[in-house]
């Protein structure tokens, strides 16, 4: 695997490790297994009314509305009777914990509604609380491990007066997209870092994402989807010269060669990397075009236009492992989408003869390709931390950006009369 550093808004800041732990049951004294074996080693499921489906209404929908002011009754009626207790964290919680920590947990579940009724509160973390931890992960976005880490810790002693807080204000904004948003159409979440494809009031295809960096962050707008390119050439963005591209020439003055980047004039004829003074501003007359292909191409396989004024597109990348992060603000204002030949795929619909087989030829042979979608889609990238599906699942989402504070800000028509130019300048 790579550790080299990419630019642009398609690459994270650094390259993570990854890594996989392997989780191991102490082992405990003979009365200890006599007391618990009726509890945590059981495979025990959660109960078919505290399960979480994979959901079908739109987020961006009036029933989502309708459940999101729902669960607002609820979070006041909560916040009424005193909220919840806190957990007190320090140590990791998981199956075969013991002690009063697991009690305040189970308290703390069974508060916000994710610990079955009928477990109890003994002080053992059993198979219900694994399931509750579970639930209580996928519900603030964090992978389902069962195991209470400091991340799980952090998201659970959130008030509820806040969470409540967090409802009201992300109630306002569903409220505005909750019109005629098209008949088939795309909403990026950016603080949950995903991507819904909708057609005819249904969720078609869900899709992780990656976002902007906090320091880079994705806009909220509405535009529309006009191109699918098939082995992009990537333009460095000028905001990224000085940012990204100089510093790591400074440090290594073969990257531009190991990333397949050339350096062109405006007449467009390329220029040697020794020919720059990088100790200087001389490198940001020029302009810098990734080649396409290959493992270490900025875009992946196949970049997404849409028309805005930010110079942001969607697009497939070669750093697959990020998907299975729990936090995706990883780039600089673009989005990168899991499963993007699905998401093509679809985007293509109605364009004839253009279908999944067609898709992947296209990216397997290796030519740049463009091609013009035929209906150009809706596409809504949204800011929505807090809100509620109509089975009464509420879920939250950190608030990224720190735009909730704020209150819902304005929504952006990013639409221009022309088709978006890649930076180039």
């Amino acid at each position: 695997m790579s550790h080299r550093y990419h630019l642009s808004c398609t690459r994270r800041a650094a390259l993570g490790g990854l890594f996989a732990a392997a989780l191991a049951v102490p082992a405990f004294a003979a009365q200890r297994a006599i007391d618990n074996q009726a509890e945590w080693p059981q495979n025990w499921q959660t109960s078919d009314e505290l399960a979480i489906g994979r959901e079908t209404t739109p987020t961006l929908s009036p029933a989502t509305v309708a459940a999101t002011e729902n669960a607002i009754n609820k979070y006041q009626s909560l916040v009424d009777q005193g909220g919840w207790n806190i957990v007190p964290d320090g140590h990791e919680l998981r199956l075969g914990s013991r002690g009063r920590t697991v009690q305040a947990l189970r308290q703390r579940l069974a508060a916000s509604g994710d610990l079955d009724p009928n477990a109890g509160m003994g002080a053992t973390f059993d198979s219900f609380v694994d399931a509750a931890v579970k639930r209580f992960q996928i519900r603030h976005g964090l992978g389902p491990t069962g195991v209470v880490d400091a991340d799980t810790f952090k998201a659970m002693n959130v008030s509820a007066a806040d969470r409540l807080r967090q409802l009201q204000i992300n109630v306002v904004r569903l409220r505005s997209y909750s019109g005629d948003l098209g008949e088939r159409f795309v909403m990026v979440n950016l603080p949950a870092a995903m991507v819904e494809t909708v057609e005819n009031g249904q969720v078609y295809t869900h899709h992780k994402a990656g976002v902007g960096r906090i320091d880079r962050q994705s806009p909220i707008m509405h535009t529309k989807a006009i191109d699918i390119n098939f082995n992009p050439y990537w333009h460095v963005p000028p905001s990224l010269i000085k940012k990204d591209l100089i510093p790591k020439m400074k440090a290594d003055p073969n990257y531009l060669a190991a990333e397949k980047i050339h350096i062109m004039d405006k007449d467009g004829h390329e220029v040697s990397p020794a020919s720059i003074n990088w100790n200087s501003d001389d490198a940001t007359h020029y302009r810098y075009r990734q080649d396409p292909g290959g493992e270490i191409d900025a875009l992946g396989a196949v970049r997404i236009d849409i028309n805005n004024p930010y110079g942001v597109y969607m697009h497939d990348t070669p750093e697959k492992g990020v998907f299975g992060d729990d936090f995706r603000f990883v780039s600089s204002g673009c989005v990168r989408v899991q499963d993007v030949r699905d998401y093509v795929a679809w985007l293509l619909k109605d364009n004839p003869g253009w279908g999944r087989d067609q898709v992947d030829d296209a990216i397997r042979s290796g030519q740049s390709t463009t091609v013009k979608l035929i209906k150009p889609v809706d596409v809504y990238w949204v800011y929505i931390t807090a809100w509620a599906t109509p089975d009464g699942v509420v879920q939250f989402r950190p608030d990224i950006y720190k735009r909730d504070g704020a209150g819902p800000g304005p929504i952006a028509d990013a639409t221009p009369v022309r088709p978006m130019a890649i930076p180039q300048n």
